[in-house]
């Protein structure tokens, strides 16, 4: 008998701006969008939460964002952390270093980890999952902070991006040396994070899809990686937006878009056998 096969398809960086917020509806309203993860400090944030509130079927999450991003805490709180501004580091690099060797910063991260966290919980929303901006949330400084707040905030699931190196080359080669590198660096963190993950009792899917093509989650890609997973339970992930005025232009946010709408990229889902779900729905069924 064959195993069913369960695919959850998210859209990153809710919240981040209005943009971003529509695109994600879209995709979820007449798209194959299931779930997405909200920035709790992004400048859209409230409308995100709002849009979510109308929409009960779109699972949400705490996208956590530690670099590149805006803090929930105030600069002098968290003055190891963010600037004047309250803006976190640019240079994931740069931060993930910081996190790993300054006690002081990392006295810091979990009153900002709890900060964002209890936003998410104001909002009334029910947490989904846990993931990151460019995945600082598996920084296992940052993993360990997280797993010591798991039963307090209810989390049931937390993002380990793992795909396989060969199925991304074999469509596109493009970024080579960015791909092995974060290839080896995510199997490695994904190896760490499962083990802890397995001894706390929270889940994760079998292979998350999505970084080794951030930004290129195209229809086209689509189409050629669906047919070579082999894996029974996985994420989809990209980050669609709709070019709006007085924001940001991004064109690759639209071609992702165009990716979630695509009759021929649920067609090929339907084909291999993946139903769509979201993580409320997973952890559900694996309780009865």
């Amino acid at each position: 008998m064959q195993a069913k096969r369960f695919v959850i398809i998210n859209g990153d960086d809710f919240g981040f701006s209005s943009g971003v917020n529509q695109a994600i509806i879209k995709a979820h309203q007449a798209g194959i969008l299931t779930s997405t993860s909200l920035m709790v400090s992004g400048d859209a944030a409230q409308e995100a939460v709002a849009l979510a509130k109308t929409h009960p079927h779109l699972g949400v999450g705490l996208h956590l964002v530690l670099c590149c991003g805006k803090s929930v805490l105030s600069p002098s709180q968290i003055p190891h952390l963010v600037d004047e501004s309250g803006y976190f580091p640019r240079d994931a690099v740069q931060a993930g270093l910081r996190y790993q060797f300054n006690s002081a910063a990392q006295r810091e991260l979990r009153l900002e980890i709890r900060a964002q966290l209890e936003k998410f919980h104001h909002t009334g929303l029910v947490l989904s999952h846990v993931d990151g901006h460019l995945h600082l949330h598996t920084h296992p400084v940052v993993l360990r902070l997280l797993l010591e707040l798991a039963q307090e905030f209810q989390i049931r699931v937390i993002r380990l991006p793992y795909e396989e190196l060969s199925m991304s080359l074999n469509i596109d080669r493009r970024n080579l040396t960015t791909k092995l590198i974060w290839s080896l660096v995510f199997r490695q963190l994904h190896r760490y994070g499962e083990n802890l993950l397995t001894r706390q009792g929270i889940r994760t899917v079998d292979r998350v899809y999505g970084l080794l093509q951030t930004g290129s989650m195209t229809e086209e890609y689509l189409l050629k990686l669906i047919p070579q997973i082999r894996a029974n339970m996985i994420e989809i992930y990209s980050h669609p937006a709709l070019p709006l005025a007085g924001e940001p232009v991004n064109t690759d946010g639209n071609l992702e878009l165009e990716a979630l709408m695509s009759q021929k990229v649920r067609d090929v889902l339907n084909e291999y056998g993946f139903e769509l779900t979201n993580y409320h729905a997973l952890v559900a069924q694996g309780e009865q």
